[in-house]
């Protein structure tokens, strides 16, 4: 038990000297910060007031104030491809068996990254939160329900990152990422309830979006929010329980990626 201990406890320590690793390369690329930082910004205007003067909000309501905890829950997504796209770098460049030289835990790195890419994430829905603001939205239900919101989109955030994790190790290049893999997840966040209703959808794609991860969160931050939009009639289980579902969906995605990741980076050092 001591012996597990003291491993666990150095694992912890490497892992967060690679946190502050990944923190150190961000400042010292300033055009890749300003970049996500307004991306969420332009976002929230543009879909916000073009999509706003075209679509109805079921039951009525705001459209912006719909529309918001969709975008919280795109930029959750972004998680996917930030990660991915550093761990295929890191792999490509050779930084991987530089740390596999090193007396390091070599489940840190792994660890680093996620770690890494949940504080990223902080900033990014505070810029989002700001543009939120003033465009209209705002939550209703108060300061421990909007905290709840924030905390789902941050698991669900961390998650994701062990998906980006295992597709970085596995693919193993940089421009394959960038130019094939990160555009498939356009569709992915677009095909769910973020921007229009599911409700006129074809029977199967509803089926697809109503299922859809994206969906289920969007769900939980109109619920906890206070927004409108809130399920009705006869819905998909993901929409009816929107909390559970981004629950259940975040431990599922941590029992499958976290194992194949660090499966998948041990390999690499064989």
């Amino acid at each position: 038990m001591t012996a597990l201990i003291s491993r666990l406890r150095w694992t912890f320590s490497d892992g967060l000297t690679l946190v502050g690793r990944e923190l150190g390369r961000l400042r010292q690329e300033p055009g890749e910060i300003v970049g996500a930082l307004v991306f969420p910004a332009v976002m929230v205007v543009l879909f916000g007031y073009v999509f706003g003067s075209a679509i109805q909000v079921p039951g009525g309501g705001d459209y912006r104030e719909y529309l918001m905890p969709g975008l919280f829950s795109m930029v959750t997504f972004t998680a996917v491809q930030g990660v991915m796209a550093r761990m295929a770098a890191d792999a490509a460049r050779g930084v991987m068996d530089r740390f596999r030289s090193m007396p390091m835990a070599r489940l840190a790195v792994p660890f680093g990254q996620t770690g890494a890419d949940s504080l990223v994430g902080l900033p990014l829905l505070a810029v989002m939160v700001g543009a939120g603001l003033l465009v209209g939205w705002q939550p209703h239900r108060g300061l421990i329900l909007t905290a709840e919101a924030f905390l789902l989109m941050m698991l669900l955030r961390y998650a994701l990152s062990w998906v980006g994790v295992y597709v970085g190790l596995v693919v193993k290049n940089e421009q394959i990422v960038a130019q094939v893999v990160v555009p498939l997840f356009l569709p992915f966040t677009m095909l769910s309830n973020s921007f229009v209703p599911t409700d006129g959808m074809p029977s199967w794609l509803r089926f697809l979006a109503d299922w859809n991860p994206v969906s289920a969160l969007t769900a939980a931050s109109r619920d906890l929010f206070g927004n409108p939009g809130g399920p009705s009639g006869d819905v998909a289980w993901p929409l009816a329980h929107p909390v559970a579902a981004v629950l259940l969906w975040s431990a599922v995605l941590l029992a499958v990626f976290v194992p194949l990741s660090l499966r998948a980076f041990m390999r690499r050092g064989r």
